[in-house]
């Protein structure tokens, strides 16, 4: 009993982080960090264990401690949002069919309403924004909701990595090193959801 107890506290620690990790990615793609965050991120100390995470964690905060709120503003403006859009366009949408507001958004909701997900009434990003699946992706690791896995390989492997790999491949700095986190951190949770899925 009592190891049963401890594999479940395990586990019960690994999605805490999941989704927190899903939750700091949805942060930095829907709007810029400000000062607190920038201070949060620029003092993080990765788990040794975790290698290639560890990596990720380490260039995000050295990223932070050389960013000012002004420089992390203009960047996600620049790479992000832009004037009619960024140098990357962060929406399923686009990264599928080429254009917003297709199908893939159709898809999207008609899957959120099934999960009882519903969107924020101050978000003005579609949900195929990846920042918003991001946050979709935490409310279902917080309820441990089975769906997990086909929600991830619907919705965000067929094309979020090619999108974070665009933001890695941006100019040096802050967003960068975001792409490259979330970049591990997706190939992590493939591998974690299928994984749990075939131990269920």
């Amino acid at each position: 009993m009592h190891d049963n107890l401890q594999s479940v506290a395990v586990q019960d620690e690994t999605d805490a982080l999941r989704a927190d990790i899903y939750r700091l990615l949805a942060r930095l793609l829907l709007a810029p960090p400000d000062a607190d965050l920038l201070d949060f991120l620029a003092h993080l100390e990765p788990d040794e264990e975790d290698d290639e995470m560890a990596d990720g964690w380490r260039g995000l905060a050295q990223a932070a401690r050389a960013t000012s709120p002004e420089a992390a503003t203009h960047a996600h403006f620049e790479l992000l949002v832009g004037v009619i859009q960024g140098e990357i366009t962060p929406y399923a949408s686009w990264y599928l069919h080429g254009t917003l507001m297709d199908e893939p958004l159709v898809a999207l909701r008609r899957d959120l309403r099934r999960l009882g997900i519903a969107r924020a009434e101050e978000s003005r990003e579609p949900e195929d924004h990846l920042g918003a699946l991001c946050e979709a992706m935490a409310l279902l690791v917080e309820r441990d909701d089975p769906a997990q896995l086909p929600f991830f390989e619907s919705h965000l492997a067929p094309w979020a990595p090619r999108c974070l790999a665009q933001l890695a491949a941006a100019s040096p700095g802050l967003y960068a090193e975001t792409g490259r986190l979330g970049l591990r951190f997706l190939e992590r949770e493939r591998h974690h959801l299928r994984i749990h899925n075939h131990n269920n």
